[in-house]
Parts: structure tokens; C-alpha cells; sequence
């Protein structure tokens, strides 16, 4: 099996623990999908130029902020939080699994996971 179908299958698993553990918070699934692809407004950036474009879309698509938010969310006990990062999660788990990748400034459909082999 090539290691870029192991990736995608690795980020497939993880969407699917990320629903998971959105149902197990009994959380409105109607959320769920009326949010999931709230993250691509990111690609708004693409207007300027594709270094913005990228600049803008990688930050909507890394993993950092909504681990963060996920934390906070768990610290104060917060629902939305939770519900908001673990969407934003599901999004960025689901974009990887379909090979859509973080963005290089020279084009939009030039990602990180093209350079996995």
C-alpha cells in the first residue's frame, strides 16, 4: 500500500473519531453539518494573490488553533468550544483524507501531502 493512501486512510480514521466523539457529546449533528465547511471561508485570501491565499488557508486547515480551542473547551467545560473545535477537526481530518493538503504560495493546488511519495 503506498504511504500517501496510509495517510489518507489515517486522516479518514480520524474524521470518523472525530464524529464519534461529537455524538458522544450528544451534540446536534444539524450543527455538524451546517458548520463542516464553515473552515474554507479561509480561502477567501485567494482574492489577493496566492501567497495571502495560502497564508490565510493554512491557518484555517493547521491543526493548532482548534487543538487549542479543543483544550480550553475541555478546561472550562465549554460546549461550543468543544463543538466548534471538534467540528473545525472533523473538517481539517476529512480536507486531509480527501488529499487536500496545507498550501505552498506558488499555487493552490500545490500542497504538503503532494511531497509524500
Amino acid at each position: 500500500m503506498k504511504l500517501r493512501k496510509i495517510i489518507s486512510l489515517e486522516y479518514l480514521i480520524a474524521f470518523l473519531v472525530s464524529i464519534f466523539f461529537y455524538w458522544h457529546f450528544e451534540f446536534s449533528f444539524l450543527y455538524f453539518v451546517l458548520f463542516l465547511l464553515l473552515p474554507d471561508i479561509s480561502m477567501v485570501g485567494y482574492i489577493v494573490n496566492t501567497k495571502v491565499g495560502a497564508l490565510f488557508y493554512n491557518i484555517g486547515h493547521s491543526l493548532v488553533l482548534p487543538a487549542i480551542l479543543l483544550i480550553i473547551g475541555f478546561v472550562t467545560v465549554s460546549t461550543p468550544l468543544l463543538m466548534a473545535s471538534i467540528i473545525w477537526l472533523a473538517h481539517i481530518f476529512l480536507d486531509r483524507a480527501l488529499g487536500y493538503g496545507l498550501k505552498y504560495d506558488e499555487a493552490f493546488t500545490k500542497t504538503h501531502l503532494q511531497q509524500i511519495a
